[in-house]
């Protein structure tokens, strides 16, 4: 029977025993379970709010479930997956042990990121959103700066549709303390340019038929990407007949199959051709149309100085607005045509070496101004309705579009108009006489006094020079009296030829007054009649010492005659 001392020496050598063993475990099974270090484990349970994961230390690790789930929430793992977790923290001598799965898989991309730029290799990822200056880019877990200078070749018109988008993308920067990640789409994008622009170099001549994407739009033109060389296809290039801007024809992305025109290596310009693929419609132009030839066509265009009317695909002409209409005067084209109306043309020029074709409208119809001049020659009296009044005139409607014109000096003979509307208004019906029929300049003149014979012509025999007439002032001027010896016929009896002392008419005459002269002059052509009261008043005083002399008894000379006599011949 063992002793006392035997026992407690047997227990002190199983309590060292079991330390050995023990130590030898965690020496062997968790010597490299290091914190900051990523260890496999396994998945022993799995529920709603936490996972737990074996790695082989004293108790598993618990990791929030969260960091398993995908985009829609789901847990992506199941008990008995093996995985790879970081150690961010451990108590040996409580036996705890924190893990984390989406550090671990951070950590494990830095390193595929960092070997990536150092070999320079491609990584894909996804475009999340947009943030001021670029976006940001998922790569399966790490978040990485997309620069708004590195999305593409050029300014991307609508930043928002590359969100949720996946690229390829190369990286430029990293930071692994920050958790820093830059990355460029630019950069492959310019690699696989300049690999494709050195294999088309090689084969790309002038007249090839190539392939190509529209690129951008501009007002002058189309930039296509030919693949890794962009060549311009000039608006002038498009189409044989006349656009206003390339987005008549094309839009952003279009695939085009188009013609070299010119091709220079050395500055890498290509310039592209889209109407050559088709034959030129200007060939053989005035065979198809001729001069005087009548053909139908649609307006493609309004401008101020005319109308473009397509004769057929890619032939164009345009209607001068002096060529629309024989009567009426058009302020702009829109007065008589639409775009997009049907209209029938008659070819007045053709210029095939400057592609230009001249049109008009009215030679359709025949000229109302011929017919004008055959149905109302000169001479004849017409009977029209008044439609305008100016301060020169009266514009009367002879037939459609056609107005004949009643000058305002040829209303009346004798009265003086300030104005047509003392005497008229629109919407009166006149006569009148054709005085001219102008086709050339298309004008049309009437008088109305000339349908009555001038006074004047009898001015001269009526009214002979020295006899006396008796008349009414009709106005007062300066420089004398308008008197007026019958209706419309004035005479002027200017301020010398009232009297020796008179310095202004207004100082014996008021309009109204009766006024008796002698005519010293006449005439019909320039529609005068000179008048004087001071050789009526010498005349007069001829003829008193006449009359005494020869003893006429009703005549009695006094003294004071002799005064007053004096006293007038002062006046």
């Amino acid at each position: 029977m063992a002793t006392a001392k035997e026992t407690m020496e047997n227990q002190v050598d199983a309590e060292l025993d079991f330390a050995s063993m023990l130590d030898n475990y965690v020496s062997s099974d968790m010597g490299d379970l290091e914190e900051g270090s990523i260890v496999e484990g396994v998945i022993v349970r799995v529920d709603d709010d936490n996972v737990l994961v074996d790695v082989n230390f004293k108790s598993e690790g618990q990791i929030p479930a969260a960091e398993f789930r995908d985009a829609q929430g789901n847990i992506m793992v199941n008990v008995g997956d093996r995985v790879n977790v970081y150690v961010a923290r451990k108590n040996e001598m409580d036996g705890t042990i924190t893990l984390s799965f989406e550090k671990a898989k951070r950590m494990q991309i830095f390193d595929q990121l960092e070997d990536m730029l150092e070999k320079n290799g491609v990584i894909k990822g996804t475009i999340t959103r947009r943030i001021k200056g670029g976006y940001t880019v998922d790569l399966g877990g790490v978040e990485a700066f997309l620069p708004g200078s590195h999305v593409d070749l050029r300014p991307v018109p609508d930043m928002d549709a590359l969100v949720n988008q996946e690229y390829e993308f190369r990286v430029l920067k990293i930071n692994r303390r920050r958790s820093n990640v830059i990355v460029s789409r630019r950069v492959l994008l310019e690699e696989e340019r300049d690999t494709k622009r050195s294999a088309l170099l090689q084969t790309l001549a002038e007249e090839q038929i190539v392939k190509g994407k529209v690129k951008n739009i501009t007002e002058y033109g189309v930039f296509v990407d030919l693949g890794g060389l962009d060549g311009l296809l000039h608006i002038t290039d498009m189409s044989w007949k006349r656009i206003r801007h390339p987005r008549e024809m094309v839009q952003m992305g279009q695939e085009l199959e188009l013609k070299v025109l010119s091709f220079d290596k050395e500055n890498q310009k290509v310039s592209l051709g889209l109407k050559q693929l088709v034959p030129d419609p200007w060939q053989d132009i005035t065979a198809r149309f001729p001069e005087s030839s009548r053909h139908n066509g649609k307006v493609t265009n309004l401008v101020d100085y005319g109308v473009f009317v397509e004769l057929e695909p890619g032939v164009e002409g345009l209607v001068h607005i002096s060529e629309m209409s024989w009567t009426r005067k058009l302020r702009h084209p829109s007065q008589m045509v639409h775009q997009g109306d049907e209209v029938e043309v008659v070819i007045l020029g053709v210029d095939s070496e400057k592609k230009r074709i001249s049109l008009g409208m009215k030679q359709v119809r025949p000229n109302p101004w011929e017919l004008v001049g055959e149905r109302f020659p000169e001479g004849t009296v017409i009977e029209g309705t008044i439609k305008n009044i100016t301060e020169f005139g009266m514009f009367i409607g002879i037939e459609d579009g056609i107005d004949g014109l009643i000058h305002v000096s040829d209303i009346s003979w004798t009265k003086k108009l300030r104005h047509p509307g003392e005497m008229y208004k629109v919407g009166d019906v006149v006569q009148a006489k054709v005085l001219t029929v102008d086709q050339e300049n298309e004008k049309f003149t009437l008088g109305m006094k000339q349908l009555a014979e001038d006074p004047w012509s009898s001015v001269p025999t009526r009214y002979p020079v020295g006899n006396i007439v008796t008349g009414t002032v009709t106005n007062v001027t300066d420089f004398g009296l308008f008197v007026e010896v019958e209706e419309g016929i004035e005479g002027l009896i200017h301020v010398t030829e009232l009297g020796k002392k008179v310095k202004s008419p207004a100082e014996l005459y008021k309009e109204g007054d009766s006024v008796q002269a002698k005519i010293i002059h006449v005439s019909a052509d320039e529609r005068r009649l000179g008048l004087s009261v001071k050789q009526l008043k010498d005349d007069d005083e001829r003829r008193k010492p006449k009359d005494y002399q020869s003893g006429n008894n009703e005549v009695v000379t006094t003294l004071g005659d002799l005064l007053k006599q004096k006293m007038d011949e002062a006046n």
